[in-house]
C-alpha cells in the first residue's frame, strides 16, 4: 500500500468511526427517551437495561451507518479542501479521480459489511429486543403504596397507611383488606404500625404489623339462617404473607418472536414466500373457478370466442325477447340483476380472502429487497459526501453537518413514504425498497461528475457562477416573457 492510500485511509476511517459513534449514541438516546416509561420504575438490573440498550442500538444502524459515510466522506474530502492538501496533490499531478480509489474500496467494504449486518444481525437484534420488550411489559412496576389514601395495586388486597418514617420505613395507622375470597370487605386487619418488605426473588410480600386487631366476617347465609358471624382477634405482632405474581423480571425464550418478518434473514423470508405463495395460487385457482362456474355457465370455454365461433356475436336483445311475454321479459330481467349483485358479493368476498395473502407477500418481498437497501444507500451517499466535501472544502463538523442532515433528511423521508406505499400495495415493493436511494443516485452521479471533471476541479466558484449565469438567463426570458405579454 501506498503512503497516499495509507494516508487517505487514515484520513477517512477516523473520522468515520467518530461519527458513526457519536451517531449511535444520539440515536440510541432518542430509543431510550422512547421507551423510558417501559424501564423505570420495576426494578430492572442495570444489566436487562443495558442489553435492552444494546439491541436497540442494533436495530439503528440502517439509520446510522448511511448518515455516518455521508458526514465521515464529507469532512475528509473536507478536510483535505481546507488545509489545501487537495491543492497539492493536484498541482503534483494526482487527480480527484486517484484519490477517491482507496475511499470507494473502503466504501464497498463498508456496504458489504452493512448487508451482513441487515442480514444475519438486525434480525437477531429485532428477536432479542422483541422478547425484552415483552418481558419488561409483562413485569409489574414496584409496589410503592402512598400515604393517605387506599393503594390496590397487589392483586387482592386494598392497603392504606396514614404515615411513613422515611428512615426507619415503618408505617402508621395501617390497614389491609383482603378481598381474594371476592366476597366484599369481609377481612381488615387494622394496626397502630407496621413494616413490608418482599422475598428476595420477589414472589411474595411479607406484611408485619404490630398492635391491632383483625376482623373477619362470615357473610355465607344458609336456607333460613341469615344470621353473620363475626370474629375478633387481637395481637401483638402478626404477619401476613401475599403472594406476588410477574413482579419479578424473568426471561423468556430467544425465539419467542422468531416468526416476525423484521426477525428473519434472507433464507427464512424466501421460505415464507415459497409456502404463501403456493397457498395463495391454489386460493386464486380456486376463487377463479367459483367465479367461473358461479357466473352460470357449465363450461368454462362458453367465454372462450375462438371456440364459440362467434355464436354470442350473432345474438341480439330483441332476438332474445321476441318469443316472450311482457311478464317472462321482467322476471328474466329480475333473474339478471339478482344474478349480477350476487357476483358482485362473491367478487368482494374474494377479494377479502386474497388481500390478507397478498399484505403478507407484500410485506415478505418488501423486506427481502430492503436487506440490500442499506448496502445501496451507504454507496450512493459515499458519492454523495466525497464529491460535496471536495466542492466546498469545509472540514469539521459544522458545514459537513448541516449538509448531511439535509440529505438525510431526504432520504428518511422518501424511504417512509416508499415502505409505506409498498405495504399498502399502491407501488412495488421493489420500487418501494429502492426509491429513496434512486432519488439520491441522480445526485450523486451529477455531483461526482462535476468534482472530477478537469475544466474546474475543486473549484466551488466555477459553480457559484454558473448558477448565477442560469439565474440571469432564467430571469431574463421570464421577464422578456412578461414584456411581450404587457404589449399584447
Amino acid at each position: 500500500m501506498k503512503k497516499l492510500d495509507r494516508f487517505i485511509l487514515t484520513s477517512f476511517l477516523g473520522p468515520f468511526v467518530m461519527v458513526f459513534l457519536i451517531v449511535v449514541f444520539i440515536l440510541v438516546m432518542q430509543f431510550l427517551w422512547l421507551y423510558i416509561d417501559e424501564l423505570v420504575g420495576k426494578g430492572l438490573s442495570l444489566w436487562v437495561i443495558l442489553e435492552f440498550l444494546m439491541w436497540g442500538s442494533c436495530t439503528i444502524l440502517p439509520l446510522a451507518m448511511p448518515l455516518a459515510t455521508l458526514i465521515a466522506s464529507i469532512m475528509t474530502l473536507g478536510n483535505m479542501g481546507e488545509s489545501n492538501e487537495l491543492l497539492a496533490m493536484n498541482a503534483a499531478g494526482i487527480s480527484l479521480k486517484r484519490i477517491l480509489i482507496p475511499l470507494i474500496v473502503v466504501s464497498v467494504g463498508i456496504s458489504i459489511s452493512a448487508f451482513f449486518v441487515s442480514n444475519n444481525l438486525i434480525p437477531v437484534a429485532y428477536n432479542k429486543i422483541y422478547t425484552l420488550q415483552y418481558d419488561i411489559n409483562k413485569t409489574k412496576e414496584e409496589i410503592k403504596i402512598p400515604t393517605g389514601t387506599f393503594y390496590n395495586g397487589i392483586d387482592g388486597y386494598t392497603l392504606r397507611i396514614s404515615d411513613r418514617n422515611k428512615e426507619t420505613d415503618m408505617m402508621y395507622d395501617v390497614m389491609v383488606y383482603d378481598h381474594t375470597k371476592n366476597k366484599g370487605n369481609i377481612s381488615v386487619a387494622v394496626a397502630d404500625s407496621g413494616l413490608i418488605k418482599s422475598t428476595p426473588d420477589k414472589s411474595a410480600l411479607v406484611f408485619t404489623l404490630f398492635n391491632g386487631i383483625s376482623y373477619e366476617e362470615d357473610n355465607t347465609m344458609k336456607y333460613r339462617d341469615t344470621t353473620l358471624v363475626l370474629s375478633k382477634i387481637e395481637f401483638d405482632m402478626q404477619e401476613i404473607v401475599i403472594p406476588l405474581k410477574n413482579y419479578a423480571f424473568q426471561k423468556s425464550e430467544d425465539d419467542k418472536y422468531g416468526n416476525e418478518i423484521m426477525a428473519k434473514n434472507l433464507k427464512s423470508l424466501q421460505q415464507d414466500r415459497d409456502s404463501i405463495g403456493q397457498a395463495y395460487d391454489k386460493m386464486y385457482t380456486k376463487h377463479w373457478n367459483k367465479y367461473l362456474y358461479g357466473l352460470g355457465l357449465k363450461y368454462p370455454t362458453q367465454l372462450d370466442t375462438a371456440k364459440n365461433k362467434g355464436y354470442l356475436d350473432r345474438i341480439t336483445r330483441d332476438s332474445l325477447f321476441r318469443e316472450w311475454t311482457l311478464q317472462e321479459e321482467l322476471a328474466g330481467m329480475d333473474e339478471s340483476t339478482d344474478h349480477s349483485r350476487n357476483v358482485q358479493s362473491m367478487t368482494e368476498s374474494f377479494e377479502r380472502e386474497i388481500a390478507q395473502n397478498s399484505y403478507f407477500l407484500r410485506k415478505i418481498d418488501l423486506e427481502s429487497f430492503r436487506k440490500f437497501t442499506l448496502s445501496f444507500a451507504c454507496l450512493v451517499f459515499f458519492f454523495i459526501g466525497a464529491p460535496l466535501g471536495a466542492i466546498i472544502r469545509k472540514g469539521g463538523l459544522g458545514t459537513p453537518v448541516i449538509i448531511s442532515a439535509i440529505f438525510f433528511v431526504l432520504y428518511w423521508v422518501v424511504d417512509i413514504s416508499g415502505k409505506k406505499l409498498a405495504t399498502d400495495g399502491a407501488i412495488t415493493p421493489l420500487i418501494g425498497a429502492f426509491i429513496s436511494t434512486l432519488v439520491l443516485l441522480p445526485m450523486g452521479i451529477f455531483l461526482t461528475w462535476k468534482a472530477t471533471s478537469e475544466s474546474s476541479p475543486f473549484n466551488i466558484e466555477s459553480f457559484k457562477q454558473e448558477a448565477v449565469k442560469a439565474f440571469k438567463k432564467f430571469k431574463k426570458k421570464y421577464l422578456w416573457r412578461k414584456r411581450v405579454k404587457g404589449q399584447k
